[in-house]
């Protein structure tokens, strides 16, 4: 059992649900967000909850690439180890290409794919110093294609991670270190809320106890829901472009 377990973007949505599941479990947490008051209410209830367990919180900007390492050093000294990174932190919203809204765009670039970048590096530092850990990187079912309009940058920078993941699967095979790639379909959150095209939407409670189910089973990658998302991946690979542009 992992049981030190740290996850950004942990104060509200997947990344909160997800501290609310593996502390029922029994598990020590490090959380981090960038809202430190959320955090902090967060770790009180549960540690009221379950009071065999540790929780620890940080405010934590991902943008902010050197306190990223700080704070992830910091957790791994308090607890004495990490056994699970999980790189939730990151934002939905970005803009159509050559409408005027670079700096949003940029802003989704830099939290979802530097920022993870970041994360992963703070990481498998420590994982290779432990020669152990288990990094999972939360990609999308949207980063599968490439998608137009307002989900483009989005789209694209949940690409980027799931490359990620890929590669450092290569780089760890054959080591006591996993990583996988998390891809989560439509799961009822703050991000998510507003969006009128979510098919297959499933509430926060059902999806997040199957994303904590997918990321114990540690397997390379991992969509979530698995129905109807595994099936669906391969259609939208196999899809040819036009056919694909027009479901779209």
């Amino acid at each position: 059992m992992r049981k030190n377990i740290l996850i950004t973007g942990a104060s509200t949505g997947l990344g909160e649900g997800m501290a609310r599941e593996w502390a029922a479990k029994g598990c020590n947490l490090a959380l981090c967000a960038r809202r430190a008051d959320k955090l902090e209410a967060l770790q009180q209830e549960l540690q009221q909850a379950y009071p065999d367990i540790r929780v620890l919180v940080r405010g934590l900007d991902v943008c902010d690439y050197d306190q990223v390492f700080e704070v992830f050093r910091g957790f791994r000294d308090e607890l004495g180890s990490l056994d699970r990174v999980v790189v939730n932190a990151g934002i939905g919203s970005s803009q159509p290409i050559g409408r005027g809204h670079f700096a949003a765009n940029r802003q989704t670039a830099e939290t979802n794919f530097i920022a993870a970048i970041a994360q992963s590096e703070a990481a498998m530092e420590i994982f290779r110093e432990q020669n152990s850990g288990h990094l999972v990187l939360m990609s999308s079912v949207s980063g599968i294609r490439g998608f137009r309009g307002p989900i483009n940058v989005y789209a694209a920078t949940k690409a980027a991670v799931a490359s990620l993941a890929e590669g450092l699967q290569l780089d760890t095979k054959g080591k006591p270190i996993n990583v996988s790639n998390i891809l989560p379909g439509y799961i009822l959150t703050d991000i998510n809320r507003d969006t009128k095209n979510a098919p297959f939407r499933v509430d926060l409670e059902t999806g997040v106890k199957a994303l904590v189910k997918a990321i114990e089973s540690e397997k390379r990658r991992a969509y979530v829901p698995w129905w109807p998302w595994t099936p669906l991946s391969y259609v939208l690979k196999a899809l040819p472009f036009g056919l694909f542009a027009r479901a779209m």
